[in-house]
């Protein structure tokens, strides 16, 4: 098992950056793919995006392509969400999740999740 812990959400204007993280504890951290998914309020949790056990492979959602990075640290046992050009919308609270699979948009993949972060962006 992993345990997974998010770190960095906070309030920011739109236009603004934040990057969270997600430090993971437990069974080695270079076993899983790691993923970012959102909540917002009265909304289904969505795919952010995800990165592959090593780092070779990432996926974006098309609405965050061009603003958020995701990367990881094997030898930190992390992974990061950086978010550049925020908007209004993309107001939620942020879980980094692990899977034992590909690292795939499909939440039902990710065994392991984080108790999330809460990001505000406001305009």
């Amino acid at each position: 098992q992993v345990q997974l812990v998010e770190s960095g959400g906070g309030l920011v204007q739109a236009g603004g950056s934040l990057t969270l993280s997600c430090a993971a504890s437990g069974r080695a951290f270079s076993s899983y793919a790691m993923g970012w998914f959102r909540q917002a309020p009265g909304k289904e949790r969505e795919f952010v995006t995800a990165i592959s056990r090593i780092g070779a492979n990432t996926y974006l959602s098309d609405s965050v392509k061009g603003r958020f990075t995701i990367s990881r640290d094997n030898a930190k046992n992390t992974v990061y969400l950086l978010m550049n050009s925020l908007r209004p919308e993309d107001t939620a609270v942020y879980y980094c999740a692990a899977s034992e699979g590909w690292g795939t948009p499909r939440s039902v993949e990710y065994a392991y999740w984080g108790q999330g972060t809460q990001v505000t962006v406001s305009s």
